[in-house]
């Protein structure tokens, strides 16, 4: 593979000579094509995400739907039968009276946390300046649903009981992101968090999970998914963040809420005619991937022990691999480069070795400072300590040496 990488290197020699220089939209989209090419041909990756796949590989994850569900029953019409199915399946793994299918979990967590605002009489959610509403959705909850977000902390680790407990100002709900992503997809101790929801509930606050990533949490909480989601007043799931779906999201909690958050579903646009092909990726993630989810996590940390081995006989100045011992299957690492250099020799390595080490973009966090995100799915399994070390090799050696 390396001698054809070398060939199409010299072919195209004399060809880049003449070829206008690019714009930096161009470069970056150039860059964005290879590193999909990349996830897509690579021999050797530590996960490969199916909403990659072309058209006929994504529709062949239906295959064997006809084990979970008849199919010869009617389709779906605005949320019976095979959604109605899903839905029930979903309260019963989370332990709670009913759940509602949402197209997206923004929807989802905006109705949530409206209808308890309604309840409560007060629309302040407290939640960390590094949830996804508040990072990724463009102020949807104040801009969109009359919300009005209040942060309680901003460190890189999810709130604190006296944080909770101290906090300012009433707040009618508390948002909790399970794992908190954008601090290194990280999770308190289950001590921790009983006591954290247990310092809202004394403000007569209610508590709202956003676990779109709750189904991995099992092995660092070391609890079933009812007693973690029990915490909670309400939870939201997502189908494809991990369970590899179509797409899709449920709300889960009381009867009463639940009913409401349908109410307003269909309100916002979320009342779909037929959805029976996400429905069904869903209960096949929750029959295929979610068991397996634990085994992807134990073997995030065995990656992750041999990232850092790795890092360090390989001479590089400074890495970091956080947290240390990943809390789910997926973690960060952090290198001091800048963020093109590390994405341009993570696309070399695979197509020069069919190696993919970092599939994920690099994000720059200060001058020749960048990190990553990790992800170890089921073709991660097959890596042992020697095979990330072996690679880590490789890819420092396309990096430029001080």
């Amino acid at each position: 593979m390396g001698q054809t990488a070398e060939r199409d290197e010299e072919s195209t020699a004399g060809q880049d000579e003449r070829r206008p220089a690019q714009t930096p939209e161009e470069e970056l989209r150039l860059r964005r094509e290879r590193r999909r090419t990349a996830i897509r041909t690579a021999e050797r990756i530590l996960a490969r995400p199916g909403f990659l796949g072309t058209l006929r590989e994504r529709l062949a994850l239906l295959d064997g739907a006809q084990d979970l569900y008849d199919l010869d029953e009617n389709a779906d019409i605005y949320g019976n039968g095979v959604v109605a199915a899903l839905e029930k399946k979903v309260a019963g793994l989370l332990g709670k009276e009913a759940a509602a299918f949402f197209p997206t979990g923004t929807m989802a967590q905006q109705v949530a946390l409206r209808c308890w605002a309604g309840r409560t009489g007060n629309p302040r959610v407290a939640l960390h300046a590094l949830a996804h509403p508040e990072a990724h959705e463009r102020k949807a909850f104040s801009e969109v649903s009359g919300l009005r977000p209040v942060h309680v902390t901003s460190e890189p680790r999810l709130p604190t009981a006296d944080e909770v407990r101290d906090f300012e100002e009433p707040f009618g709900a508390l948002m909790l992101e399970l794992p908190l992503r954008d601090a290194g997809f990280v999770l308190p101790s289950f001590d921790e968090l009983t006591e954290v929801v247990e310092a809202a509930h004394e403000r007569d606050a209610v508590v709202h999970f956003d676990g779109a990533r709750l189904w991995e949490t099992t092995v660092h909480f070391g609890r079933p998914l009812d007693e973690i989601a029990g915490l909670a007043d309400s939870v939201y799931v997502s189908f494809y963040k991990s369970l590899d779906g179509f797409g899709g999201a449920a709300l889960a909690g009381p009867q009463t809420l639940v009913e409401e958050a349908k109410v307003w579903r269909h309100r916002y646009g979320g009342q779909i005619f037929q959805q029976f092909p996400t429905a069904l990726s869903a209960l096949i993630g929750l029959e295929r991937e979610l068991p397996r989810l634990p085994e992807y996590v134990r073997h995030a940390r065995v990656v992750a022990a041999a990232l850092r081995e790795g890092f360090a006989a390989a001479g590089v100045p400074w890495a970091r691999v956080h947290p240390g011992e990943p809390h789910t299957h997926e973690f960060q690492v952090w290198l001091p480069y800048d963020a093109e250099v590390l994405g341009e020799a993570a696309i070399r390595q695979a197509e020069e070795t069919g190696t993919l080490l970092f599939a994920g973009p690099w994000g720059r966090s200060g001058p020749d400072l960048s990190f990553t995100e990790v992800e170890v799915r089921a073709d991660g399994l097959e890596w042992t300590p020697d095979d990330v070390k072996t690679a880590v090799t490789e890819f420092v050696g396309r990096l430029p040496q001080a």
